[in-house]
């Protein structure tokens, strides 16, 4: 029987540490099923943020051509080196995700040959998103491990609670799919909070096209700056875009939209012909 991470960590004396957010998955049938939904190919290669002690980078290794595993604690870096030591196809890389350019470090390979698998700190998966959502070109498919809370902001709906700006953005980029549900006892330590598994499809395509995807994602954030103000008085004056009373007005009659609706009421289409509007309309000479 494989050693779970528990007692792969007892014999390297390493305690789990805070502030990398260290809570190891140690399910066995969640990780296999994890490692199921990402549909692996014998020719894709898979990228593993946080391998931790290597019970998920082992099965990945089993199915892919090549795993690139990385780890920011540097306690682990020797751990995954003695239990891998048998996979030839295995790259472990100290460093913050935060801080990887995908598409360099895949170099050669297809972005449909391209996938990526993790267990992340739920205290700044929000920037690991929109990391990856930034670097979405490198990749085929994202499945990660977050907190309930935060997958239920990722997959709502329009004029829901949890809808917002990661909301807007992974369905602009993404098709997001529900992949289990993780009770806190599948994992060592025991976090305090459950844990969802979302399958991120990155579309070949946004789900409309904008004239300019940063004016896009600032024109999301200005909405939302006051959540439950119109977008009238949340897009007027905002620091994001500098909007004008008269401006407002001018773009959503274009886009077809009433400005005293909510940002929280628009779906990601409605957005991006805002966005648009506002584009073109600035494209005039004043």
């Amino acid at each position: 029987m494989a050693p779970t991470p528990k007692e792969i960590l007892k014999k390297y004396g390493i305690r789990p540490l805070k502030r990398f957010g260290q809570s190891f998955l140690i399910d066995r049938r969640i990780i296999e099923r994890i490692a199921a939904s990402t549909d692996i190919g014998p020719d894709d290669t898979v990228i593993e943020i946080g391998a931790g002690a290597g019970i998920m980078t082992a099965v990945l290794a089993e199915q892919a051509s090549r795993v690139i595993a990385l780890e920011i604690d540097p306690r682990m870096i020797e751990v995954l080196t003695e239990e891998l030591k048998f996979f030839d196809n295995v790259t472990i890389l100290n460093t913050d995700v935060l801080d990887c350019d995908f598409k360099e470090m895949t170099k050669g390979k297809p972005a449909r040959q391209v996938k990526l698998i993790g267990n992340i700190p739920y205290n700044i998966s929000s920037q690991i998103l929109l990391h990856l959502i930034e670097h979405r070109k490198a990749l085929s498919t994202i499945v990660l491990m977050f907190q309930k809370e935060m997958a239920d902001r990722i997959i709502a709906a329009p004029g829901t609670k949890e809808y917002g700006i990661l909301s807007v953005l992974t369905a602009m980029y993404t098709q997001n799919t529900k992949v289990a549900s993780v009770p806190a006892d599948c994992f060592y330590p025991r976090p305090r909070v459950s844990s969802t598994v979302l399958k991120m499809k990155v579309l070949k395509q946004p789900a409309i096209m904008v004239d300019d995807p940063q004016m896009f994602q600032l024109l999301v954030r200005a909405a939302f700056s006051k959540r439950r103000k119109t977008l009238e008085n949340s897009l007027k004056d905002n620091p994001f875009l500098r909007f004008e009373k008269k401006e407002v007005y001018s773009l959503a009659e274009v886009a077809g939209i009433d400005p005293i609706r909510r940002g929280e009421t628009l779906t990601v289409e409605e957005f991006g012909k805002l966005a648009n509007s506002l584009y073109r309309l600035r494209q005039i000479p004043s």
